[in-house]
């Protein structure tokens, strides 16, 4: 199953036929997307499955509906075990950002987190999931697909927040404070530290 995010709200992409409880089922096959992605930016949906009897191809078909944005980010640990977390429209949020031409999608986690918090000598330690998330530019929906992955890095100097991406504050934090972080943060921020290493702690 597949999970993407709009408005912050799950669209599952799922295999099964459910009967619908708190959630409006929908078939791939036959959604008007666009007024499916309107009712649920609009909060008049707060849940939704779109079902197809194969998953992958309704991964793509939502592909071939939505124009995709290709995006790279990190999660960052430093040599006390602290994740690197930036502060942006007053939610918290991991470094990421979208890829440029040409590029490796690595090379562009890695110059993405460099560029939003002033952190170098980074180092990826393993590829993590894949988070999928709708968002609107102008009357447009496009899908984001962020390739995310667990980096280590030895920089102990300052952090420096990019203010033209509405980058508020960069933070190293601890365990404990991930915990209370994630409360004020995204869906599919929290669904990397259930897959993380961080999870037996948060």
């Amino acid at each position: 199953m597949y999970k993407v995010f709009v408005n912050d709200k799950p669209l599952f992409l799922t295999n099964k036929v459910e009967k619908e409880t708190d959630f409006q089922m929908f078939l791939m096959e036959s959604v008007d997307i666009e007024q499916l992605l309107r009712r649920m930016f609009t909060n008049r949906i707060e849940k939704a499955f779109l079902y197809h009897p194969d998953e992958k191809l309704a991964l793509k078909m939502l592909k071939d509906k939505v124009p995709v944005a290709k995006a790279g980010g990190g999660l960052v640990y430093n040599k006390r075990g602290e994740v690197l977390f930036i502060l942006r429209n007053g939610k918290w949020d991991l470094p990421k950002g979208g890829i440029e031409k040409g590029e490796e999608i690595e090379d562009t986690a890695l110059r993405e987190v460099e560029e939003e918090t002033g952190v170098s000598g980074l180092k990826i330690t393993h590829k993590l999931q894949k988070t999928y998330h709708v968002f609107k530019r102008g009357e447009r929906y496009k899908l984001k697909v962020t390739h995310w992955f667990e980096m280590k890095t030895a920089y102990d100097g300052v952090l420096t927040g990019q203010l033209d991406e509405g980058i508020e504050k960069v933070a190293w934090l601890k365990p404990d404070d991930i915990k209370e972080a994630l409360k004020n943060s995204y869906e599919n921020i929290k669904l990397l530290f259930e897959d993380s290493a961080v999870k037996q702690e948060v």
